[in-house]
This record gives C-alpha cells, structure tokens and sequence, in this order.
C-alpha cells in the first residue's frame, strides 16, 4: 500500500513538474533543420525537483547528476556498505561470499589432482572444499597436496581471515549506528492561542530512555530571485519559543510565534507555494542509554499546515498517580 502512494505521489509531481516546465518555456534555440529539438528543465524546475528529493530519505538524490564527482560503490565502500538497506546488504553479503569460494573452486578445478579425497572430484565439491578452508573448520574427506593446492590454500585462508574480520566489523558498525526514535507529527498546524499566531509541530521520542539536551532548529526553506535572475534556495530561521529542551522523555510540542521579526509574517500561502516554500526541522540530543549523539530531521510543505487548528492533548493523568500518554492520537489536530 505504501509503495502505491508512493508511485501516486511521484506522478503527481512528475504532471506538477511538467505544467511548471510548460509554463517556463525556454526560448527556442537554433538546430538542425527537420530535427526535434530535446525538451529541457527550466532553471526553476531544476531546482525544484532537486529540492523535492533533498530531504526524501527513500529517493535521495537519484534525480541529481553530480558531473565531475565519482560515486562508485569502490571509492566508497564502508559509507555503502553502512547505509544500504539491510535485504540489500544480506544480499550483497551472500552473493560475494559465494563469488569468492566460486573462484577458489575454479582454481583447484584447474588441477584436480592437487586435492585428496574418496570422492570425485567435481566442481561441486571443490566448491564445498573452498568453503571448509575459508571458514578454517578444517578438513574432513579431501586434503590439498603438492605445491599448487597448498600455495592456493595459503591465500584463501588469508582472504577468509580478512573477510570474517572485515563483515564481523561491518555488522557490529551497523548495529551500533545511534538512531534516534523520534516521531515527527505528519502536518504542522498555525494556531492562534490569545490573538497571537504561531507555527507548531509536535515530536515524541518512541524510546523508554531519555534523550538529553535537546537542541531544535526550524528554517524556512524558499526559492528567492536574485539581482541577475538566478533562483536560489534561502535559508530563514525560525526562531522557537523553547530551542532548548533538558529532558525529552515523551511527547513535545515546538512554537514559532508569527511575528513581526518571523519570516512568515505578511505572507500568505499563495506566496510562500509560489516560493516552494518548505519547514526544514532538525532534532539532535543525547541518548542517556546509549551515551551517544542522536538526530532526526523532517519537512513539511505548506499543504501539510492547517490553520486555526491546534494538536489534541495526548497527555492525561491515571488514577494511580501514573501519566499517560496516548500515542494513537499522536497526529490528531482540532479546530479552535
């Protein structure tokens, strides 16, 4: 279900991003007669699909062309191997420890009679050959003899001592990554408590233990147009009534007030979707369990702000003196 809203989303932006190119029409270039001439983004386009996919975790930055950078899997190989997904790494684990004992396999096939053995010696057994000698469980029916077996057998068990160290390394990394267990609300809401507007957003932690020390930042995140034409992303902050939290234990919510020093006072939400206008949230803090710095980040676009709502109250008290805290409501807002 998920991946259907997904691909409903994309083609929604894929029709949005062509209205958009349609509209910013790059004047006609000289070709060669008879020829079609190849339809290209507008400046604003560009910059707008690069902002769309930015702050998305799932799509990254596959619509980005970083000319004159390599992003190979080689020059890079402990950063890919950390942020790939897990079924991905399992699966590149499995195909690369087959690979290797594949190759040894091929070797020994080469001469046959350099390993011992009652058995024949077929390409699947020298297969399972390789594996009981990278893995140095030692040897049941077959043994290497001469000089070429034992030559291949000496850098196989040095290749399957670095492979153990380097995957028990790669794994022990991956688990002990901090990953922060925060919640962010999935729409922000303008409420208007006493005549004074602000901008809220509520974020749990999802943890039992505390997170420490917490520092949150709100910008404002606009495409502006610059003295020679150019579009630029501009970066506004947001200033928040309480930037700095001592103890996030369960739920939380953050306020800019909308006044006359915020970036937001006197424009309208035509203006700011013109803009591709965007709130870029950041939490960072410290888990008291894990004694690490954690972060998290969200945006919202301004579809996503209701005005004159206000989040329910998710916190009340129990009759035996304990809080609770209803998380299915987490996301619920009201009008006020």
């Amino acid at each position: 279900m998920k991946s259907l809203w997904r691909r409903v989303r994309e083609k929604r932006e894929d029709q949005k991003a062509a209205r958009y190119t349609k509209l910013d029409e790059l004047p006609p270039q000289e070709g060669e007669p008879g020829k079609p001439r190849k339809p290209r983004l507008s400046t604003k386009d560009a910059v707008k699909r690069f902002r769309a996919h930015a702050l998305v975790e799932e799509k990254s930055h596959r619509d980005v062309v970083r000319v004159g950078l390599r992003d190979s899997v080689w020059t890079d190989l402990y950063h890919h191997a950390l942020t790939a997904s897990w079924p991905a790494f399992a699966y590149t684990a499995v195909l690369s420890y087959f690979l290797v004992n594949l190759f040894f396999a091929l070797l020994y096939w080469l001469a046959p009679d350099q390993v011992t053995g009652d058995s024949k010696h077929t390409l699947l057994s020298l297969f399972f050959f390789s594996v009981q000698t990278l893995s140095t469980v030692g040897y049941g029916g077959m043994v290497p003899v001469g000089l070429y077996s034992n030559i291949v057998v000496t850098f196989e068990v040095l290749i399957g001592m670095m492979i153990n160290a380097l995957a028990t390394g790669v794994v022990f990394a991956r688990f002990a990554r901090p990953r922060a267990r925060i919640m962010f609300s999935n729409t922000a809401v303008i409420s208007n408590e006493n005549g004074v507007p602000a901008l809220c957003i509520r974020i749990a932690n999802l943890r039992m233990s505390v997170i420490l020390s917490v520092d949150v930042e709100v910008a404002l995140s606009r495409l502006v147009m610059v003295e020679n034409g150019h579009l630029v992303r501009q970066f506004d902050q947001l200033l928040v009534v309480q930037s700095h939290v001592p103890v996030l234990k369960f739920a939380f919510v953050m306020a800019h007030v909308i006044g006359p020093d915020s970036p937001l006072h006197g424009k309208t939400v035509a203006e700011l979707e013109h803009e591709e206008a965007e709130i870029v949230v950041t939490v960072t803090g410290t888990d008291e369990a894990l004694g690490q710095t954690v972060f998290a980040r969200t945006a919202y676009r301004f579809d996503k702000v209701r005005h004159n709502h206000r989040f329910v109250d998710i916190v009340a008290s129990r009759p035996d003196g304990r809080i609770a805290v209803d998380y299915t409501r987490f996301h619920d807002i009201e009008e006020h």
